[in-house]
Order: structure tokens, then sequence, then C-alpha cells
């Protein structure tokens, strides 16, 4: 084969190879015009030239498949799921599968639950941390292999809490107070800098469950309309940022331009 027949030979493979990505959807998308998974699919075309010049055109095509499955691992469309199959380095995340079992026990559970709601209780902009799966997101990240550290920080703490809950008000545990009496028992932990010398461990652990709290809450959909946030959702335009935000920023209009 002629250099000048490969040269063409070339051209048409990444331009084959870079149509059927542009045409591939997903939610792992690079840019507007092509996917990763396209992208990969285009360097794995690439690839495949060089033992492909020799071969008959439907040989190359086969030979930048079989490169693009060495170098990504999965087909490029997976016909059980077209928009996301996954891999273990690039999962499903709209049909997500956790390999762990749950460790927190059914008592566990309510303790998480009722200590959530002390961190974010119910409003009237959106419901509390337990109505929204914040307890199952706890057991999710605690169960976790890696995260035994925190495991064991979560169940002293709740240990604490209901100790402190049976002393204080000789209650059965936390869950059972009333709501003021909760706040009495966090209200010493809850910031570090100011708890007393023997309740820093506690107040760390109240700082740990509150950033897991917060982290389950907001990435709910009631948590991200309570914090207004409008991701993700098509906007017939966009006028720019509010003049109170520019005026906070020392900006105007004419500096985006």
């Amino acid at each position: 084969m002629s250099d000048e027949r490969l040269k063409r030979g070339a051209a048409a493979a990444s331009a084959g190879a870079a149509e059927a990505a542009r045409q591939e959807d997903g939610p792992d998308r690079v840019d507007n015009n092509i996917s990763r998974r396209g992208a990969l699919k285009v360097i794995a075309a690439g690839a495949a030239l060089g033992a492909a010049a020799s071969c008959a055109p439907e040989d190359a095509a086969r030979s930048a498949e079989t490169a693009h499955e060495a170098l990504s691992g999965f087909e490029p469309l997976p016909p059980s799921n077209p928009l996301a199959a996954g891999t273990a380095a690039d999962p499903d995340l709209l049909a997500p599968v956790v390999s762990w079992e749950m460790v927190l026990t059914d008592e566990e559970m309510r303790l998480v639950a009722a200590f959530s709601d002390v961190i974010i209780p119910a409003d009237e902009r959106s419901p509390a941390a337990s109505e929204v799966g914040v307890p199952d997101y706890v057991n999710e990240f605690v169960s976790a292999p890696a995260h035994t550290e925190q495991l064991t920080r979560l169940r002293g703490g709740l240990a604490w809490l209901n100790r402190e809950a049976r002393e204080r008000f000789g209650a059965v545990d936390f869950p059972t107070l009333a709501i003021e009496q909760q706040h009495e028992i966090c209200d010493e932990i809850c910031f570090e800098p100011d708890a007393p010398a023997e309740l820093k461990p506690q107040a760390r652990f109240f700082d740990a469950f509150r950033d897991m709290v917060s982290t389950g809450f907001w990435t709910t959909e009631e948590g991200m309309r309570d914090l207004g946030y409008v991701g993700n959702i098509p906007l017939p335009s966009f006028d720019g940022p509010p003049p109170e935000v520019l005026e906070q920023l020392g900006l105007s209009g004419e500096d985006l331009v």
C-alpha cells in the first residue's frame, strides 16, 4: 500500500471513529461534541491504524474496536445499558450498586436519625434530614471497608450521646429526649474551640457527623431546592449574575463582556 493511500485510510478511519463518537450519548460527556468513551474510541482507532494499514476496510474497523476495548475495558455501547454500563473504574451512576454490607444496627440507625434531625430539622423550607434518607447515607459511608476509622468514631460518639441522656435526664436513650434536652447535650460539643477540654473528642465527633449529614442532605433533590441550586436544568436564556452579586464582587456588567 502506498504512503498516499495509507494517509487517506488513516484520515478516513479517524473521521469515521470521531463521527461515531459524536453520536454516542451518555452521562460522561467531555464537551458538546464527543463523550469520554467516544474520545477513547478515536484514540483506539488511531492506535489500530498501524496494524490495519495492510488490511481490508472491514478488518481495520474490527481492529479499531479491539484496540478500543483493550484501552477502555468496555464495549463502546453496552447493549444492556447504553447510557452508563460502568466498570470497576467507571461505575454506573444511573443504577449504582453498593458492594459492601451495611453494618449499623437498627438501634444505631434510630440514634443516627434522631441526631441527624438535631443538625438539620424540618422547617418551612425543607424536610428533616431523616426524611430524605440521610441515615441510610451515613450507614453506607461508615460501612465501607475503607472507613473503619469513621465507623469506630461514630459508634463511640453515639454511645456517648446515650450515656449523657441517661446520666443527665434519666432517659432510656438519646432519641427519647425532648428536643430541648437533645440541644442541651449537643450545644456543649457543636463547636470544638468552645468545648470543654474533656469534651474535645466528642466535639470532633460532632463535627465529623455534621459533615456527613450535610453532605447527605444537600445532595438530595430536597436539599438542592433548599439551597436554591438550579444546575442541570435547561434555561431558555441567561441574563448573567444579578447586579447585587456583581456589586459585592466589585464588578460591573461590562467586566463580563
